[in-house]
């Protein structure tokens, strides 16, 4: 299971490549993986259909139990058929939708390949935690895809609006499935659901968490009042819709209702919420889908309906209602899917969605109309199409006491409901294929085999299981016998129903229907109704702007564009906070004061900080503040070192002077001198802040120390790290190895810090290579020669000459260094970061003597590149090991004979450490580039522009 959700995964890297070298025709090839996913599914149905669900786990973060579990039972199956089945036919329908050389063709493909891929994930799931991932993968995918055409505002509006409401719920439900795995005590969501069967403890943490989860299942299946996202997410391209919002995304939200119903439906408020909500969904998308005239909207707005027509049913807990419900799935994917394909090959061969314009289309286009028609007829639930077989399986399951004492008052309004989607299929049917009087017929290019081959599958497939239901009810029979029976006669899927009252229902929705789907009738009623002018996004975005407008006035208050001011007001919190807790707390142990020091040299080491930070309170120059400053980090790394951390006092020297050079850098655009402006009543203010501060964080560190109760996690570090990290720098392995995670989270910081960085700086582009039409370096006879450096200052007046020797000595020297570092770091001082620091400083001694064109000649290569694939190379390693049959980061150790270099020991861990050696070099490289080598162009440009006469 999990290499068909990788196979995904390298299709969808893959995609921009194959879309190069096939164009559209790449679709085809993409195509072939979810199909190769049904198939597997197919493949295992026999065992599914007999109670034997397809398990897999692979170890993930054992620490916290969580692994990658995956689980194919009946639900599963039916869902992930669904997502497969619709995926191939949609890429496939790709191939034929967009034009040839399409701008962007490469990324949509690959962002939609891996959306299947993270939504197949989603459904075979089976911890809550590896679900919410592909959960909020799923939102980021649909947030790409709805925004492809970023060259339109409302492609960009609808994409973040879904982003916002789908991301956001999404962390609610991440609440909540916290509140429930941990009442459960365990993450594993069949273990969970089965817990909640029995007698369960702690109401009030159960009602917390089900509300959270409710919230992310509503905001993903686009229900009232977050309804709003979805017809706006319709300026995404036709197979998005088809797709996400049709098969896949929104179904996300029903599948977690009828994933977790089995054990969390009688608890409060469970049915009472699901009910007020669907119930609100189906009325209110109906009645804004008969007043739609785009034929995407409509769709849309019915979709919005019908989702809450399903979450109605999933939600009632009970056996036939689930049966009803995930027929009802099965089919609305049928239906819906086959609908919006339809639209999108009348957009592209019409040049137009509006029903109003569209006249006489049916008989233009005899098979797409019938494949139309078949869809609608689904979604009105006409015999013998599986839409109808479903709905009246629906009217059933309300006669038959789901919801209990609320069934009949919900019967009708679903009743109501069906009279509705009756109502805007014919609306839709009347508006894409009639002849309109008055209305000129349309000029129409007819699809090829290929473009409606998808369209038509899926309308021939919703009648193929209609008829054929019989087949299809083992698949779902499974999951439904899973929920209590509320009824002594069990419900049956079947195309020909029994007389009777569900069946009548069915008639009189029908005919009430046909006459509520009139233009006029439906015109007259829609404007009439209470609900007609209801317009949520309205109201979310009076939400966004009020919240904007708030963030601002608090900016604006608590930002005053003054450090001083911004860092007295973080310190007084500090101070009032932790410091009061500190003294009228409880008792949190013995400080020891008998003991300061190990060695007289550590109190040296801590009178040269003391006496660094006094002075820098008094220096005027801003150079000696910072200078005096780094002594303070020095004094610091010094004390490391007589405590026996060598490594540790190794990286925090080059830290303190990587971080002179950085600031270095920005003083030269401020004035030489600090201003005195401060007065002896404001130095008496930040004396009173300052004083507290270093009191509270020495007596904070005294007492954190002295109410130890437990042993240290870090004592067992040395053992693990000869045990399995096969290295005797225990700082180093715990990096790479014991706590790798950790330095992956930091990677990622220093990479969006140096980007952020970088985009600040730059305006047009970010590699050192000096842009077309600035004046290069003076040639000089020197550099003419060779000279000790390639490139040189911009005339012979600026350059030193000893520097440059020097420059020419030492760097070679500091690469081969910082390469020790790197490779030796495993059982030596050292690592990845220290020699990167070593390399990013030899770079600034070459930006040094040689100015920005030599930092060019020293590293010709984009920073973002060394950042990028340093990060890939660190990620790559858990994720190599985890394919390995591993678990994610952890070290494999390689020992043999090379000849010439004897016995060898390799640790996959030094990739991982080759990473953090990239991303330090490529953040060092962008900083003197953007701090350093852009802030010279520009002032040498303006020098320029000032020298020519006007």
């Amino acid at each position: 299971m999990l290499v068909l959700v990788v196979a995904h995964a390298v299709a969808a890297l893959a995609a921009p490549a194959l879309v190069r070298a096939l164009d559209r025709r790449a679709f085809l090839v993409l195509a072939l993986v979810p199909a190769a996913a049904f198939a597997w599914i197919l493949a295992q149905l026999p065992a599914v259909v007999a109670g034997q669900p397809v398990e897999e786990d692979v170890p993930w973060i054992p620490a916290l139990g969580i692994d990658i579990a995956m689980r194919l039972d009946s639900l599963a199956a039916t869902v992930s058929l669904l997502v497969t089945g619709v995926g191939a036919l949609v890429l496939l329908y790709c191939s034929r939708y967009f034009s040839a050389g399409a701008r962007g063709l490469g990324r949509f493909a690959g962002v939609l390949t891996a959306f299947a891929g993270a939504m197949l994930a989603l459904v075979w799931s089976n911890d809550v935690f590896v679900l919410y991932v592909c959960w909020e993968l799923t939102t980021v995918f649909s947030f790409l895809l709805v925004g492809h055409d970023a060259g339109k505002r409302a492609s960009r509006a609808a994409a973040v609006q879904a982003l916002v409401v789908t991301a956001a719920g999404g962390l609610t439900m991440l609440v909540g499935l916290v509140i429930l795995a941990d009442a459960a005590g365990t993450s594993r969501l069949d273990d969970l659901v089965a817990f909640f069967a029995g007698p369960a403890a702690t109401p009030a943490a159960l009602t917390a968490g089900v509300v959270c989860v409710l919230v992310g299942a509503v905001t993903k299946s686009a229900l009232v009042p977050f309804h709003f996202w979805l017809p706006s997410a319709m300026a995404a391209p036709t197979p998005v819709s088809a797709y996400l919002h049709a098969a896949a995304m929104v179904k996300a939200g029903v599948y977690l209702v009828l994933r977790l119903a089995p054990g969390l439906a009688d608890v409060e408020p469970w049915r009472p919420l699901i009910a007020t909500l669907a119930v609100t969904t189906m009325l209110l998308g109906g009645i804004q889908a008969l007043r739609q005239h785009d034929l995407k909207l409509v769709l849309a707005h019915g979709t919005v309906s019908q989702l809450g027509f399903m979450i109605l049913l999933a939600g009632a807990g009970t056996r036939d209602a689930a049966l009803a419900a995930l027929g009802l799935v099965v089919a609305h994917a049928m239906f819906k899917a086959c609908l919006f394909l339809v639209v999108g090959v009348i957009d592209r061969r019409a040049g137009t969605r509006d029903l109003r314009e569209l006249s006489g289309l049916g008989r233009r286009a005899p098979v797409l109309a019938t494949a139309g028609i078949l869809g609608a007829a689904s979604m009105a639930g006409l015999p013998p199409l599986l839409g109808f077989v479903t709905k009246e399986g629906a009217f059933e399951a309300f006669l038959h006491d789901a919801y209990g004492p609320a069934a009949v008052p919900l019967l009708a309004l679903v009743v109501l409901g069906s009279v509705l989607t009756v109502g805007y299929s014919t609306r839709f049917v009347w508006g894409a294929f009639w002849r309109k009087p008055g209305v000129e017929e349309v000029r129409w290019q007819a699809p090829g085999a290929l473009f409606a081959t998808a369209p038509i599958v899926l309308g021939v497939a919703g009648l193929a299981a209609g008829v054929g239901v019989s087949a299809l009810a083992p698949l779902l029979l499974p999951y439904a016998d899973t929920l209590p029976v509320t009824y002594p006669a069990l419900l049956e899927l079947a195309v020909i129903p029994s007389v009777g009252v569900a069946l009548g229902l069915s008639v009189l929705a029908v005919t009430l229907g046909f006459v509520v789907g009139l233009p006029r009738v439906s015109a007259r009623l829609t404007a009439r109704h209470p609900l007609a002018g209801v317009r949520a996004e309205i109201t979310w975005r009076g939400v966004v702007h009020a919240l904007e407008n708030t963030s601002l006035r608090v900016t604006a208050l608590t930002q005053r564009g003054s450090l001083p001011w911004i860092l007295s007001t973080v310190f007084a919190v500090l101070v009032i906070g932790p410091g009061l807790v500190l003294l009228v707390g409880p008792e949190l142990g013995e400080v020891r004061v008998d003991r300061l020091a190990d060695s007289p040299f550590q109190v040296l080491a801590a009178v040269i900080g003391a006496a660094c930070a006094i002075v820098a309170t008094r220096v005027r120059r801003r150079l000696g503040a910072v200078l005096v400053v780094g002594g303070v980090g020095y004094a610091t790394a010094l004390i490391f070192a007589l405590a026996g951390a060598p490594d540790v006092a190794l990286t925090q020297a080059l830290v303190e002077t990587a971080t002179l050079v950085v600031v270095v850098l920005v003083l030269r655009t401020l004035p030489r001198d600090i201003a005195d402006r401060d007065t002896p009543r404001r130095r008496v203010r930040r004396l009173i802040v300052a004083v507290p501060v270093g009191l509270l964080m020495a007596g904070l560190g005294a007492v954190a120390l002295a109410a130890r109760s437990a042993p240290a996690v870090s004592a067992a570090y040395p053992a693990q790290a000869y045990g399995f990290g096969a290295g005797a720098n225990v700082v180093n392995v715990t990096l790479v190895d014991i706590r790798a995670w950790d330095t992956m989270g930091e990677l990622s910081v220093i990479v969006a810090a140096a980007t952020g960085v970088a985009s600040l700086v730059f305006l047009h582009r970010r590699s050192g290579a000096p842009p077309r039409g600035e004046p290069q370096p003076v040639v000089t006879p020197t550099t003419r020669a060779g000279g000790w450096l390639r490139a040189a200052r911009r005339g012979d007046e600026d350059r030193v000459l000893l520097l440059e020797v020097v420059t020419r000595l030492v760097f070679p020297t500091m690469m081969v260094v910082s390469l020790y570092f790197l490779f030796a770091g495993h059982n030596a001082p050292g690592g990845g970061f220290a020699g990167g620091l070593v390399a990013g400083l030899s770079l600034v001694v070459r930006y040094v003597a040689g100015g920005r064109y030599e930092l060019g000649e020293a590293v010709p290569v984009d920073a973002g590149l060394l950042l990028g694939l340093g990060l890939l190379l660190a990620g790559g390693t858990g994720v190599g090991a985890l394919l390995l049959g591993g678990e994610v980061l952890q070290t494999a150790v390689v020992e043999g004979y090379v000849p010439l270099l004897g016995n060898v020991k390799f640790v996959t861990s030094l990739i991982f450490d080759v990473g953090v050696y990239l991303i330090v070099v490529g953040l060092v490289l962008d900083v003197l580039r953007s701090l350093g080598a852009e802030l010279d162009r520009r002032r040498v440009a303006a020098v320029t522009r000032q020298e020519v006469p006007t």
